[in-house]
């Protein structure tokens, strides 16, 4: 296929470019001194003083080092940009420093220069810009890492929206790709993060994607596909793709732009109620996961319009204006995995009935739990965490977390210390959609009840019969008074099952928990131990720096004695 034939779906394939190899080095070098960094503080120190130096000043230096990427991200662009943005939502791998500092990390690189743009798309389409669009606007709509937006005007007169890549993008892409095996083969060497995630599968992932948002034809399919699976959904609109004006590096579609759906003026302005509309938002999320398995990757706000429809004939001046939801960019895909959809399924299904034992067996089955972890201890985690939130609004939801978090956090403390979860590389880029739709519907309505609109989506996928059109013949009281009576008749089937199995295969156990004071009588005695082996080791370096001294002063005597006395009087004032 030449460049300038229509689009058709291709394969994602890495460019065959030549690298640049100043901007290689320059990520290779953040890259050696942030292994250099890790090495220091975060295997050697922290091997001879686990809870001294190193532990005390982690997040400052963490911080610190995310500032740095941040800034090298800003500068370099491209796929740094997209990675910075990538770790942000590794909360379950990366410290909590690395990824606050990173959540705020957008495209911020300057615009591309209109004579750039130009040249690209004569050079796509083979003629001047002026036998392709009657008119294009200088100043973008949007400026991304990798591309960026203007609105265009064709002969007949319709508006449409161009998306037009960064000139020498692809050499940056395989550059920043190339550079970042580097890191991949550091971070396989540590144990604590190979346990915890497929390295290689996260990389291949991330390169995967990248390199789709790069190839146009695949957003042009991506969009047709997304636009089919909401063909029975008027609420929800798709830009349509002007096949013969687009290319592999310039994509024209139709100009689906209206009121932002983070602009809370405007949508109250135009009389759209933001709680309807957080809740359309809800089930949109909804049916990308559980019935398409195809979702949307980067759900941001300034990929999501709403359009105020006109008024039902007859209907009130001050009722709520229908809406309808426009997604637009659908570079960024991901697909639920064959095998993990089963596996979700049971996880709503055990949400819906706040059955705490089917929700980790789910998550344990789709790899969410490491092999070996603790499961009674996880179910009783889980069972605590709906008795205690269930039901609270996404508004009032960080008020009562921060009530309930250290009491929380003290009863569970060997789990948080074991940290036995992980999360599957390639369902990375859905919960990152997911954590963005979630937030962007508490932020149109604080008092939105995520619990009410994700349950009877859930009841549906158990089986229940409701319909799109079903009315439930019980009101929420009633649905959920008959769940706390039919949730042990459930589920005791499955228990007796189990129980019966072990015995027949002679692998029953027996496990006695201690109480609650028993697991704080424990835990203050491993705090005691620490300190115990913290002051041993910090007395030893006192001691060896003393006997060194008194064979001759010098400064590797005096440090030692130095460092070892600081420590112990540190660990005195601790204690």
């Amino acid at each position: 296929m030449t460049e300038s034939s229509p689009i058709e779906p291709g394969s994602v394939q890495p460019a065959r470019v030549a690298l640049d190899r100043r901007r290689y080095l320059r990520v290779a070098a953040f890259l050696a001194r942030l292994f250099a960094h890790i090495l220091w503080w975060d295997w050697l120190l922290r091997k001879l003083i686990p809870e001294g130096l190193p532990a005390a000043t982690a997040d400052r230096r963490w911080r610190r080092l995310s500032g740095e990427f941040r800034e090298l991200a800003i500068d370099l662009g491209g796929v740094l940009i997209k990675l910075g943005q990538f770790l942000s939502i590794r909360v379950d791998v990366l410290p909590p420093a690395v990824t606050e500092a990173l959540a705020g990390l957008q495209d911020e690189v300057p615009e591309e220069p209109i004579a750039a743009v130009r040249q690209v798309i004569e050079t796509a389409f083979g003629r001047p810009l002026g036998e392709v669009f009657v008119e294009l606007e200088p100043r973008p709509l949007g400026a991304a890492s990798l591309a960026q937006v203007h609105r265009a005007r064709l002969s007949d007169g319709r508006r449409v929206v161009v998306k037009v890549q960064r000139p020498g993008i692809e050499r940056k892409v395989e550059t920043d790709l190339a550079a970042l095996t580097l890191g991949i083969r550091g971070l396989k060497r540590f144990r604590f993060i190979r346990q915890r995630v497929d390295v290689d599968l996260l990389y291949a992932e991330f390169a995967r994607i990248t390199r789709a948002e790069l190839d146009f034809e695949h957003e042009a399919a991506n969009a047709e596909r997304f636009r089919a699976n909401f063909a029975d959904d008027p609420a929800l609109r798709v830009p349509r793709i002007e096949a013969p004006l687009s290319r592999r590096r310039v994509l024209t579609m139709e100009d689906v732009s209206a009121i932002r759906i983070g602009d809370l003026a405007a949508l109250d302005a135009a009389g759209i109620d933001r709680g309807a509309l957080a809740t359309k938002l809800t089930e949109v999320s909804m049916r990308q996961v559980f019935e398409h398995a195809l979702v949307h990757a980067d759900p941001h706000p300034g990929n999501l319009f709403v359009h105020a429809l006109p008024r039902p004939a007859g209907a009130r001046p001050e009722a709520p204006r229908p809406f309808a939801i426009a997604f637009v960019d659908f570079g960024m895909m991901a697909e639920v995995p064959e095998r993990l959809r089963a596996n979700l399924r049971d996880y709503a299904i055990g949400f819906a009935t706040r059955d705490a034992e089917r929700i980790v067996r789910a998550a344990y089955e789709a790899g969410f739990i490491l092999p070996g972890a603790d499961l009674k201890r996880i179910e009783q985690a889980q069972a605590a965490i709906l008795k205690r939130f269930w039901g609270v609004r996404m508004g009032q939801l960080q008020d009562v977390a921060l009530q309930q978090a250290r009491q929380l956090g003290e009863e569970y403390r060997d789990l948080l210390q074991s940290m036995p979860f992980q999360f599957p590389a390639d369902m990375l880029f859905v919960g990152r959609a997911l954590g963005m739709l979630s937030g962007m519907a508490t932020r149109l309505d604080p008092g939105f009840n995520a619990w009410s609109a994700i349950v009877p989506y859930a009841m549906r996928l158990a089986g229940d019969g409701a319909g799109a059109g079903h009315r439930p013949a019980f009101d929420r009281a009633t649905l959920n008074e008959l769940l706390a009576w039919l949730r042990p008749l459930l589920t005791l089937p499955r228990e007796t099952e189990r129980f019966l199995g072990e015995v027949a295969a002679g692998e029953l156990r027996v496990r006695v928990s201690p109480a609650a004071d028993a697991r704080e009588a424990q835990r203050e005695t491993l705090r005691a131990l620490r300190w115990l082996r913290q002051a041993v080791i910090h007395a030893a370096f006192l001691v060896a720096g003393s006997v060194l001294w008194s064979a001759g002063p010098g400064w590797l005597p005096a440090g030692l004695m130095a460092f070892g006395g600081a420590g112990l009087l540190l660990s005195l004032l601790r204690r």
